[in-house]
């Protein structure tokens, strides 16, 4: 199988292609510190949650590392939440850290900081509990006061459309129209008023819905804010603008569809270059590819209003690029953010992550140095691998590829299994299956909801096989075709295709993992030498 980059964005020749990330980092939000460029984005329940990535040209893109090691509240994630957790992060640079805020739309928004961006961060700390809190911002003025801006869930709170700013404690401690913790009393002079300002009614701009999303800046005499609209799949990226903090604030819409292939451009971030150009990180949302990440040209009007992407002269939005010169910055070597592991290292890849807060015997790198080691996991439901917390994963990396593994198995209990999974809201695997019979290879498929997985197929491996190489080839459109390697007989094509879907406000999923059923006692093990990914 075909190892190497499924995708780079940087062409080479001077220019770069959309996406820069062609995959699921969603929500993106980035910031230049010196050199250097920062991006974090949603990870919902995936753990670790919350990566920080690095970029020194903004095209060539690497995992640094994770804000957080497990999801807080720590109890509530030891089972999988699917669409639960970190939605939407905001990264700032101040007073010489580097700060992160998001929210759990089911418990509140969260602030964490770090004075090196690939760690350690901060405990997260709990800035206001609440349900429906979400997309939450820090933002310092010129004048050392501090405030959050966040949007709403209409799911957990009945408000949308609807953007909120708080006054918040310089150091990130608590907000200012909360009340004291030990007195109960508010501050005797606050920027907003208890439970905060509306500063933007959606509902008041004609065409607006679903507005969310904001990043909240200052430049010259104006305050910007930044903020989605219209949905994932159609919306459009909106600024507002005003002399004032607190409002009233102008509306436009800078960036939109128009005649391009891109829909629904919006939700990111601005940044600039030392040099002086201007570019806004915004998703694309791909089904099951993902919500992935494209990079525009921004300029500022005359009358300082940013137009984003390709537009014509006079022009108050643009429309998204498929590929445009690159950034004038220094250039960088051609990469993509981490996939493939050869699992020599201490730890897994930055790439890798668990649907839940993970224990310490889920996986081994020590147990056969140069091998990763998954001991089965006895599971209440192991025919719906979706409701298990004991399987790694990482994302699509591209619009069509290739991925590869073998696995070693060694079971000791009827009904372990063992696979190489595509997965979302339906999902299928290939792998193996130990029964009283002895040990088949499967093919399995699981069409959502509450159904229970199925054979596809089905047959005995030869007796003392215990080493099958699995693989599955992605191309255009998601669609997936599933390879294995028994005993080393050759690559063959196993099944039909099937077409990957994407799974709780995510893409669809790479996943390994060693399953047993819940009333095993005794359990044994599956070994990986690696886990390759390549072109399609």
């Amino acid at each position: 199988m075909a190892e190497g980059d499924a995708w780079i964005a940087d062409l080479g020749d001077g220019r770069y292609r959309n996406p820069v990330l062609c995959a699921d980092f969603s929500d993106p939000d980035a910031i230049r510190v010196g050199d250097d460029y920062y991006l974090v984005s949603s990870t919902f329940n995936q753990v670790p949650g919350l990566p920080v990535l690095h970029s020194r040209d903004l095209v060539n893109w690497t995992i640094l590392g994770h804000v957080l090691p497990e999801l807080p509240p720590v109890e509530r994630y030891r089972e999988p939440r699917p669409g639960q957790g970190v939605w939407a992060p905001s990264l700032r640079h101040h007073a010489g850290r580097f700060w992160v805020c998001w929210g759990d739309p089911d418990v509140g928004i969260f602030l964490a900081s770090a004075a090196d961006p690939a760690g350690p961060w901060t405990r997260p700390h709990l800035l206001v509990a609440g349900s429906g809190l979400i997309d939450a911002c820090p933002f310092w003025d010129e004048d050392g006061t501090a405030y959050v801006v966040h949007g709403w869930a209409r799911s957990r709170s009945g408000i949308r459309n609807r953007l909120t700013l708080r006054a918040m404690a310089p150091d990130g401690s608590r907000l200012l129209d909360e009340p004291d913790p030990t007195t109960g009393a508010l501050p005797a002079t606050t920027a907003t008023p208890p439970g905060g300002l509306l500063l933007i009614d959606g509902d008041q701009v004609p065409g607006c819905h679903t507005l969310e999303g904001p990043k909240l800046y200052r430049r010259g005499d104006h305050y910007y804010v930044f903020a989605p609209a219209g949905g994932v799949a159609e919306g459009w990226q909106s600024v507002f603008r005003s002399r004032h903090l607190i409002g009233p604030y102008e509306h436009r819409v800078v960036l939109s569809q128009g005649g391009s292939e891109v829909n629904g451009p919006h939700q990111g971030a601005w940044v600039d270059t030392p040099g002086g150009q201007h570019w806004f990180l915004h998703f694309q949302d791909r089904g099951a590819y993902g919500r992935i990440t494209h990079l525009q040209p921004l300029r500022w009007t005359a009358d300082d209003w940013p137009v984003i992407g390709a537009a014509d002269p006079g022009a108050e939005r643009g429309e998204p690029v498929p590929a445009h010169p690159r950034p004038h910055l220094p250039t960088q070597p051609r990469r993509a953010p981490q996939t493939t592991d050869e699992f020599t290292g201490p730890c897994l890849g930055p790439q890798w992550a668990w649907p839940a807060n993970p224990r310490q015997d889920w996986y081994s790198l020590t147990a056969r140095p140069g091998w990763l080691r998954l001991p089965s996991q006895p599971t209440e439901n192991p025919d719906h691998l979706g409701t298990a917390a004991a399987v790694l994963s990482q994302r699509f990396p591209a619009l069509a590829f290739t991925a590869s593994t073998e696995v070693e198995f060694r079971p000791r209990a009827v009904g372990e299994r063992t696979g190489l999974a595509v997965l979302g809201e339906r999902y299928a695997w290939i792998g193996l299956d130990h029964t009283e019979d002895g040990t088949h290879l499967v093919l399995r498929l699981h069409l959502g909801g509450d159904d229970h997985e199925r054979d596809l197929l089905r047959s005995p491996l030869p007796a003392g096989t215990t080493r099958v190489g699995l693989a599955v080839t992605v191309r255009p459109e998601a669609r997936c075709q599933f390879h294995a390697n028994p005993g080393d007989e050759g690559w063959r094509e196993v099944g039909e295709e099937f077409t990957a879907r994407p799974g709780r406000w995510v893409g669809a999923r790479l996943g390994v993992f060693a399953l047993a059923p819940a009333e095993s006692t005794t359990t044994g093990h599956v070994d990986l030498p690696y886990f390759r990914v390549g072109p399609g």
